[in-house]
């Protein structure tokens, strides 16, 4: 049904890919005509002759990340600026940044797609946000859900000195954090923290019920490694900063993209032709954006999307993000890939603790280090050598490393001063902190 307050769609109202489309075709005349507004779009539409189905729309051209970059700041401003709740820019992971900005009514679908999570989010909560807040959309968009379910929001962003490791375990054990929202290696060390101030991560904190993540890749082995060592459900989330949350996970473990709220087509960069589902580039027509509409906006992930049904009964098409694990670097014969290699590192076998590694891909051979406590270095050497033949088939060089070599003991333990700047100071204290206080 449609949700009450909002008016947006919500779960319920559609019963498979025909009243998907419907519902989307609905919407999409108003999404043409937010967009008509913005500079960028006036000038690349028809106004006489805007786009009112799914079949006129393929005939626009795609909007690119480099259009975003070139219509830096308000190019693609589709509302008077002064009703613009925020403004944000992407990381910059894949070239410049790139900006987005949203209305307060676009907040509240913002909100409500992220708040789509299987286990729920109610008042009873705790949710521990950290993300980044600095003009990211990401720890914003977790905090903004969480208060709407009513839940009490802790925010942790994880770029901020005030906030290090030792805090944030004091902080899930004290107040009884029940959910969390992080990047996948978060919860890695959250859990050596928990270690150094004489926790146990599975066992001390009863209140946890799950940990929202999202991103970074994410392999099925480290997924398991994490539910195991805090022993709750770790449940995935896809978006950018550009659209928000784009798809989430169901309890059967599939993600489900939001396709009542944003069209989404495949995109095949070989051939330029698109399709409803299979492999290639996804792109997304926001349907409920007003401040900065995007018309087939291609996101330049690698994707694989089925409208195959799902156990779940969410009647929604089920996406699998291929582009985030695709990278990689050629040593001998093979490509080395951090998703494959990573599965090898956290299919060993738990009472080895190996939670940290990093490694370089080199022209004839593959250097592996391991954080791994003494007693298992030789064996955890041995497999995760013998793992990366049989996987890749290439030579390699597994080091063993002792605990805190990767991740510093004190990193997990230090609690710094939050200091302010100040002016005046006495004879014996240290005043080059005067302006710049970090």
């Amino acid at each position: 049904m449609t949700h009450p307050i909002s008016g947006l769609p919500g779960s319920g109202q559609w019963h498979g890919p025909e009243d998907l489309r419907i519902l989307q075709e609905k919407q999409l005349r108003q999404t043409v005509a937010w967009a008509a507004r913005s500079p960028f779009y006036r000038d690349r539409l028809n106004l006489a002759a805007l786009p009112t189905t799914t079949a006129e729309l393929a005939g626009l051209p795609l909007t690119t990340k480099q259009d975003l970059r070139d219509n830096y700041p308000f190019g693609m401003l589709a509302v008077p600026k002064e009703r613009l709740a925020t403004y944000h820019e992407s990381s910059g992971t894949a070239g410049r940044p790139t900006p987005s900005y949203y209305t307060a009514e676009d907040w509240t679908d913002l909100s409500e797609r992220f708040a789509r999570k299987w286990i729920g989010i109610s008042g009873e909560d705790v949710l521990l946000v950290r993300t980044p807040y600095a003009l990211l959309l990401t720890g914003h968009l977790a905090h903004a859900a969480g208060l709407l379910r009513g839940a009490t929001v802790v925010p942790g962003d994880n770029r901020s000195l005030a906030m290090p490791y030792a805090r944030v375990v004091r902080v899930m054990h004290d107040l009884g954090v029940t959910l969390t929202w992080s990047v996948p290696t978060e919860c890695l060390i959250w859990a050596a923290a928990a270690d150094a101030a004489g926790h146990r991560p599975g066992a001390d904190f009863p209140a946890l019920r799950a940990l929202f993540v999202g991103g970074e890749p994410l392999t099925s082995a480290r997924r398991r490694r994490i539910s195991r060592l805090w022993g709750v459900p770790v449940i995935e989330e896809y978006g950018s900063t550009e659209t928000g949350s784009l798809a989430g996970e169901c309890p059967r473990g599939r993600m489900h993209l939001w396709a009542d709220r944003a069209l989404f087509e495949v995109y095949d960069p070989a051939t330029g032709t698109v399709r409803e589902e299979g492999e290639g580039q996804l792109v997304v027509t926001p349907l409920f954006r007003k401040a900065m509409p995007l018309l087939r906006y291609n996101l330049e992930d690698n994707v694989s999307v089925s409208y195959d049904d799902c156990a779940c009964g969410w009647n929604l098409p089920t996406i699998q993000v291929l582009g985030r694990a695709a990278f990689g670097y050629r040593t001998g014969g093979a490509t080395i890939t951090q998703h494959g290699l990573e599965e090898l590192v956290f299919s060993l076998p738990d009472f080895y603790r190996v939670m940290f590694w990093r490694a370089r891909a080199e022209p004839a051979l593959l250097r592996v280090e391991i954080e791994v406590p003494e007693e298992h270095r030789t064996a955890a050497e041995a497999e995760l050598t013998a793992s990366v033949r049989s996987a890749f088939g290439v030579d390699s060089e597994v080091t063993g490393l002792p605990p805190g070599s990767l991740i510093p003991h004190d990193a997990l333990t230090n609690m710094p001063d939050v200091v302010k700047p100040r002016g005046l100071f006495g004879p014996d204290e240290d005043w080059g902190k005067a302006l710049l206080y970090y």
